[in-house]
């Protein structure tokens, strides 16, 4: 049985915490700056604690090795 490879995609994008949460960057930041408030651009800043139903669905699909 071959061993089961951790998404290469995923290990760039999030990393776990030590309590075992997925940590991600902050999304909507890429273009289309101008439009966006100066608040949100502040808020969106840096990173942030998946929500835990989505985290759900990262550890079991895409971070299998890294639990």
């Amino acid at each position: 049985m071959p061993k089961i490879k951790t998404k290469s995609g995923a290990k760039k994008r999030f990393s776990l915490t030590s309590s075992g949460k997925v940590k991600m960057n902050q999304a909507g930041k890429r273009h289309g700056m101008i439009k966006r408030t100066t608040k949100f651009i502040r808020n969106a800043r840096g990173s942030t604690v998946m929500v835990d139903a989505d985290a759900k669905i990262v550890k079991k699909n895409f971070l299998r090795n890294s639990l």
